[in-house]
């Protein structure tokens, strides 16, 4: 027990020594926590150039992570293991967020900025006069196809998705409420329906679709896509345009009977070491030249409206990606479901991947 008692003190002393030889490094590299800001963000999402350029201008070392579901960034945040500075999630997740006390309220004198983002970006429902949040970028999801694949077939609707001769030709991202949203609206109900016949009845038609899915994945679809592997694709936008801009057999639609109109802004978690940097960053990223600088690097639709004087006319006039007014009127915004209801989808979309396999 005694040589216990000693190797267990021996592994602490060697523990707290590496911590101080850490912290002392970082000190004397200036990364303490007054200037240093640790940002948690979706993968390949803005430009690193950016980044590099906010910390010439203000001294402040960015750490980066990145997480690949709004489920995901908030189960570590809950967690607590790590002080993010700056996360951001998707519109149903801040309103869960804010509800589970997991947010700091947003000081907008600090953010002079925000006068450049357009009006019909600002105090949507899921975040009332922007309290907690400040738009990043916005999107929709919808069809990605190849015409080298497809021929002269034209897709215009979720239900051209069953069509028997696009056998093993669909990529679908790994989302309960992106393929959850799909079936949904193939039967033309609400992507936020909480009626569980109407649950069952699309998870019972996307069974129906499994012959022509070729696999559910994450970000590995825009490069299946790129290597034309496979003739369709339920993207994100900016994912689709993204492809477009390389390969001229792309196509992306939005399907007529509706799809989800999205928004991911950026918001200050409560365990924020460093929320002055917080407000310094998002003051940055909404300058109108660095915001058309990230947009064309990250292809996502930008809600700042001085931005896009220093962008591309053929990018911003594509209803594609900056849909008209008739065409939103057919997208919905996700909602928060509330636990039973998301865990309910969430449940539905494991038995459609189990049905597939």
């Amino acid at each position: 027990m005694k040589k216990l008692v000693q190797a267990l003190a021996a592994v602490l002393i060697v523990s707290f020594a590496l911590l101080y030889i850490a912290s002392g490094l970082n000190s004397s590299q200036g990364y303490t926590s007054g200037n240093t800001l640790t940002i948690f963000n979706w993968g390949d999402y803005i430009d690193a150039d950016l980044v590099d350029k906010f910390e010439q201008e203000t001294g402040i070392k960015v750490i980066y992570e990145t997480f690949d579901s709004n489920e995901a960034m908030m189960t570590k945040i809950e967690q607590g293991g790590t002080a993010y500075d700056i996360a951001v999630p998707s519109e149903y997740a801040i309103e869960k967020m804010k509800e589970e006390d997991l947010l700091l309220p947003v000081d907008h004198s600090k953010i002079p900025n925000l006068k450049y983002i357009d009006q019909r970006f600002m105090d949507l429902p899921f975040d009332p006069g922007n309290e907690y949040s400040v738009p990043y970028f916005w999107g929709t999801v919808g069809i990605l196809y190849n015409t080298d694949i497809l021929g002269d077939k034209k897709i215009t609707s979720w239900n051209d998705l069953w069509d028997p001769e696009l056998k093993n030709q669909i990529l679908l991202i790994d989302g309960a409420r992106e393929v959850m949203g799909m079936g949904l609206n193939s039967l033309h109900y609400s992507l936020n329906d909480k009626n569980r016949d109407h649950l069952v009845e699309a998870k019972q038609k996307l069974d129906s679709l499994t012959p022509n899915i070729k696999a559910i994945v994450g970000d590995e679809i825009r490069m299946l896509m790129e290597n034309d592997e496979a003739g369709i694709g339920v993207v994100w936008s900016g994912t689709a345009q993204e492809l477009m801009w390389e390969k001229d057999n792309l196509e992306y639609v939005l399907p007529e009977e509706g799809s989800n109109l999205w928004f991911d802004n950026m918001v200050i978690p409560k365990t924020a070491k460093n929320p002055e940097a917080a407000h310094q960053f998002m003051n940055f990223i909404l300058d109108p030249e660095n915001a058309a600088q990230n947009t064309e690097y990250v292809g996502y639709s930008t809600p700042n409206k001085e931005a896009l004087k220093y962008m591309d006319e053929e990018t911003i006039s594509d209803e594609r990606f900056y849909p008209d007014e008739e065409m939103t009127a057919r997208l919905e915004v996700y909602e928060n479901l509330g636990k039973r209801m998301l865990a309910y989808y969430n449940e539905l979309f494991l038995e459609f991947k189990m049905h597939k396999k």
